[in-house]
């Protein structure tokens, strides 16, 4: 037993303790939580390593290591042995994203050796909502993306993440790991689109992360053409709708705070504020 205070890399026999850390902030943590549960700590399984910060024997903090770098209900000095222990490994992330407080220490400890970001996000409010709003109807043409209709949810897709990251996702492999995400999505029944007649994307959102304690819509986006018509509450209603009966309990999603029609369309729908992140990016 560890009865020092220590970091190191989890194992798979740490998974029932990491799960309890996890499982402290199920909002906040439904995005590495989902991959936990399906993916065990297995490094090579997981897509990168679980750092596991100990007080006196017991594990209290939590970082995923991986294509993001994420800080999990983790202390000042988790944050500390953490960025340690990343500047070693050097930078092999394309981003590092957690709640606003720990993300904001994590990054000025590692920003002298992995500085310049290429944008850094300070605030994001993360919204929650467990119900359905009263006065806003569901989009009865928004539905289930089926796997047929990968080649018109493709474009909508590359331009929502060109449009929000501010690189496109196809740089590098070409798309490969993008395109098998978004077919993962698909297939799993959590990809969610409104066609126009000719088949073309209007609007489009994911369920990106799910257990069975809340899941995180992302990747909202209504087609330039279509905007300020109106489409993006009922759609989001849509959305909800699925994913608070057939996903999870609570719904959440987070937000750049300088897009103010995004947080005012998800507070019409009945999302509230209950926190925030912050993204750094590479």
């Amino acid at each position: 037993m560890l009865t020092q205070t220590t970091s190191r890399v989890l194992e798979p026999s740490d998974l029932n303790a990491a799960l309890a850390v996890l499982d402290r902030e199920p909002v906040a943590n439904a995005f590495v939580t989902s991959r936990v549960r399906v993916a065990g700590l297995d490094p090579w399984r997981l897509g990168g390593e679980m750092w596991g910060w100990y007080e006196d024997g017991m594990l209290t903090s939590l970082c995923y290591a991986g294509a993001n770098l994420v800080p999990i209900c983790a202390t000042p000095r988790a944050v500390r042995a953490f960025a340690d222990r990343a500047r070693r490994a050097g930078r092999r992330c394309s981003s590092i994203v957690g709640p606003a407080d720990p993300t904001t220490q994590l990054w000025r400890l590692l920003e002298p050796t992995w500085g310049p970001a290429r944008e850094v996000r300070h605030r994001q409010p993360l919204m929650v909502t467990d119900r359905m709003p009263a006065h806003i109807t569901p989009d009865p043409h928004v539905r289930r993306v089926r796997k047929d209709e990968m080649d018109a949810l493709m474009p909508a897709c590359v331009a929502m993440f060109t449009e929000e990251v501010g690189i496109s996702p196809l740089a590098g492999d070409g798309g490969l790991l993008y395109q098998a995400r978004v077919a993962e999505l698909v297939g799993a029944g959590r990809s969610f689109a409104r066609f126009d007649t000719d088949g073309k994307v209007v609007f489009k959102a994911e369920i990106g992360a799910a257990t069975d304690r809340a899941c995180q819509i992302q990747g909202v986006w209504v087609a330039p053409e279509h905007r300020g018509r109106g489409l993006a509450a009922p759609g989001m209603a849509a959305v909800l709708r699925y994913a608070l009966a057939d996903i999870a309990p609570v719904a959440s999603l987070y937000v750049n705070d300088f897009n103010t029609a995004a947080r005012r369309t998800y507070r019409r729908v009945g999302f509230e504020e209950v926190g925030a992140f912050m993204s750094v990016l590479f």
